[in-house]
């Protein structure tokens, strides 16, 4: 089974669509949340948004290659066990979102926005049961852009 990146980051035109599908995705997990917490995310969300325009879109794009490299060994886990990848991806959330927030992590630590930076240093204590909650969205995502989704 070919890789996800080769799946979803090779080809310019399927790239551009998994980054917006991407947005669409962040965009409703973000208008879920809710109470205090809720509150914070989408301030700092509205935050990272007016930096400029497309600035969300590029941040997405620059971090696909090493979202779709850490989610690949679940994706083949779950083509090898036959089972379709959004399944399998809610059933192993607490694993991928370690692994994603690992990427997001370092990534922060290099930010030079300093509004960004503090915005994901307030946010990243409670990040993983966000990231958790938005794996049925993005195992439906994998499901849209891969063969085996299909």
């Amino acid at each position: 089974m070919p890789s996800l990146r080769e799946q979803l980051s090779q080809d310019p035109t399927k790239r551009e669509a998994v980054v917006g599908d991407a947005l669409n995705v962040l965009d409703q997990e973000v208008a879920d949340k809710s109470g205090l917490t809720g509150m914070a995310i989408k301030a700092a969300y509205k935050m990272v948004k007016s930096i400029k325009p497309g600035f969300l879109r590029e941040v997405v794009d620059s971090l696909l290659d090493d979202f779709v490299d850490a989610l690949d060994p679940v994706y083949q886990e779950s083509v090898e066990s036959g089972e379709k990848p959004g399944r399998y991806l809610e059933a192993n959330r607490s694993r991928v979102a370690d692994d994603l927030l690992s990427i997001t992590d370092k990534r922060a630590e290099r930010a030079k926005n300093r509004a960004i930076k503090g915005a994901y240093s307030k946010l990243r204590a409670t990040a993983k049961k966000h990231v958790e909650a938005a794996a049925p969205r993005l195992g439906a995502m994998l499901e849209r852009h891969t063969t085996s989704g299909d």
